[in-house]
């Protein structure tokens, strides 16, 4: 039986957005939506540790052991499809720094350190750079305002901004290679050069205006620890160049700027970027963001670790990715057609980009 509720058809979307700015701001909860969503998953919340800890060891064995292949092997072709293996497996190994920020205390013992062991500073990408960072981004008051550190109005910039912002993200390896090699050690006898390190290059953010706030508690003492691994596997890799010349290190820095570009591409359509800077309402957040969700495969590939339901995540951010698909399957099974629930489901990646390139586009007074 249908939930009945008060809901955000999609010709009041677009009426209040061909309203002009601010259309976000007017939309209100859907409560039943939000009540079925609490009420529908309460018996998948729990974070099975069987499943995270194989598919992330799995994931990240898969990508160094292509990784490997990849700079061994004297065969071009052969080396570009272990090239393109490792940076689908160390993508989806790398994504789950996502699930870690989430993590309350007591989930999953152990696998943060391993996680940061096996995959975070192997990849100069510790946890610490997105924990404390992206739980603002689901901040009910904080989401698509200027103190949103994962929030631009990409959609209504200019269009040159679009592919600006997917390929830069080409320059993060050799970027963090000099952050932890360079500007850790420095940071140590220079304060200064520790304050702007710590405050604009810490943290997984898109938001140019975002400074990030001294850790606290627990998380100061694992940032020392992870800072200071990453220094010395900084120093390492720039140190095998002596040992093993320069294609290995320059085939993991390609291999590493692919899967950076593939996380920005996937960053480029989590939400439509829509919004102009104003607090939003949970459901108003939750159509701004975006569901790829089956039947198509290929979002599994460029969206895993339960992001191709980035949408359904701002609904319930503490739900475990691996329950994200039923949690769907049942909203989907429960909600009326016109609800706002399959507002924000949305059919791939090509039409999401063309959206976001179109709204570039769109003259605006």
């Amino acid at each position: 039986m249908n939930v009945q509720q008060t809901q955000i058809s999609p010709a009041d979307t677009l009426s209040r957005r061909e309203a002009g700015s601010g259309w976000h701001a007017q939309i209100p909860d859907d409560k039943a939506m939000l009540r079925a969503a609490r009420d529908l998953t309460k018996d998948i919340s729990a974070h099975r540790a069987d499943i995270y800890w194989a598919d992330m060891i799995v994931s990240a064995l898969v990508g160094y052991g292509a990784l490997a292949g990849a700079i061994l092997t004297g065969s071009l072709p052969l080396a570009i499809a272990l090239g393109v293996v490792s940076v689908l497996a160390l993508y989806r190994a790398l994504l789950f720094i996502h699930e870690i920020s989430h993590f309350r205390n007591g989930a999953l013992p152990g696998f943060r350190t391993a996680w940061n062991a096996l995959v975070g500073v192997p990849m100069l990408t510790p946890s610490f750079m997105y924990e404390g960072v992206h739980t603002l981004h689901h901040k009910r008051t904080q989401y698509g305002t200027i103190e949103d550190p994962e929030y631009l109005p990409l959609a209504l910039m200019k269009p040159w901004s679009l592919p600006a912002f997917v390929l830069i993200a080409l320059l993060a390896p050799v970027a963090l290679l000099l952050r932890f090699a360079v500007l850790v050690p420095l940071g140590a006898i220079i304060p200064p050069v520790r304050r702007l390190t710590w405050q604009r290059l810490s943290a997984l953010a898109i938001n140019p205006d975002f400074r990030r706030r001294n850790p606290e508690g627990d998380l100061r003492r694992r940032v020392l620890l992870q800072e200071a691994g990453g220094m010395l596997w900084s120093w390492a890799l720039i140190g095998s160049v002596f040992a093993f010349g320069w294609k290995p290190l320059l085939v993991a820095l390609a291999v590493a700027s692919v899967v950076a570009l593939l996380n920005q591409l996937r960053t480029l359509v989590a939400h439509l970027w829509e919004n102009e800077g104003e607090a939003m309402t949970v459901t108003a957040q939750f159509l701004d963001s975006v569901n790829v969700p089956p039947p198509g495969r290929i979002a599994e590939l460029w969206a895993p670790v339960g992001l191709r339901y980035h949408a359904l995540h701002h609904l319930m951010p503490s739900m475990p990715y691996h329950s994200l698909p039923e949690a769907h399957r049942r909203l989907v099974a429960e909600l009326a057609t016109d609800s706002s629930y399959h507002g924000a489901n949305h059919a791939g990646m090509g039409v999401l980009v063309s959206r976001i390139a179109s709204n570039t586009m769109r003259p605006r007074g």
